[in-house]
């Protein structure tokens, strides 16, 4: 099946039928609501994200612990990266990264890192490269505050902007965001200074939404192993 762009925890009924209704207050496309509804009540899902988190933060141990100790050592500040990002139905949490810059946001303001940032350190650099900085995102994972596979969160500040100048951006938020996406094996993962790759991303989470399947999510994770381990990685 093509996906490329041309041209142009298991909840209750009740709660599934309140989280459609503040759905649509918030502006979502209520042609998504009952594949959204199917996708965030879906216990194999589910089950698949806890399985997958629990076994990758057992395997990855020694992995996490070499990261820290060179974050450490590379510059001071604190080795884990909390950032408050809208999860499902654009309700807050914070995600944990390794940090990756020798600053983090100061005074509440906030500035999206891009490409050749003086800010970002060099094992920053390569930590961004191969994404090892979203490996403690399996915590996030194990909460149930995101998926292995979804659309990936950004920050609010970001979300809220781009909100205002791309319709249907809110459909996004319509299930768990994810540690990879349909928009990030498609291409469309990295800095997002440019409005066009967001509008590509927004379009393909929309279609992830639409076309999710066990199969779909299982194919996204094979494909991102993939990118991230293949001779093309870095």
């Amino acid at each position: 099946m093509d996906f490329r762009v041309r041209s142009n925890s298991a909840a209750s009924g009740e709660y599934a039928l309140h989280a459609d209704k503040l759905s649509v207050r918030k502006g979502f496309d209520t042609a998504l609501q009952s594949k959204s509804v199917a996708i965030n009540q879906s216990i194999v899902k589910r089950c698949i994200d806890i399985f997958v988190a629990s076994l990758a933060l057992l395997v990855l141990v020694p992995v996490g612990l070499l990261i820290a100790l060179a974050i450490k050592i590379e510059s001071p500040g604190p080795v884990l990266f909390w950032q408050l990002r809208y999860g499902r139905n654009r309700s807050s949490f914070y995600i944990c990264k390794f940090r990756s810059m020798t600053v983090t946001e100061s005074h509440g303001e906030f500035t999206q890192a891009t490409r050749n940032d003086a800010r970002i350190t060099r094992l920053g650099s390569f930590l961004r490269k191969t994404s090892l900085d979203e490996l403690p995102q399996l915590y996030n994972v194990l909460r149930g505050e995101m998926s292995l596979v979804g659309p990936r969160p950004h920050a609010i500040a970001m979300d809220d902007s781009f909100a205002e100048v791309i319709s249907n951006f809110n459909d996004r938020h319509l299930v768990r965001p994810g540690l990879t996406g349909l928009a990030q094996v498609a291409g469309f993962r990295g800095p997002t200074e440019a409005l066009e790759h967001i509008e590509y991303r927004v379009h393909h989470d929309r279609l992830y939404i639409r076309k999710w399947s066990v199969l779909l999510d299982m194919k996204i994770m094979l494909r991102t192993v993939f990118a991230l381990t293949g001779p093309n990685a870095l």
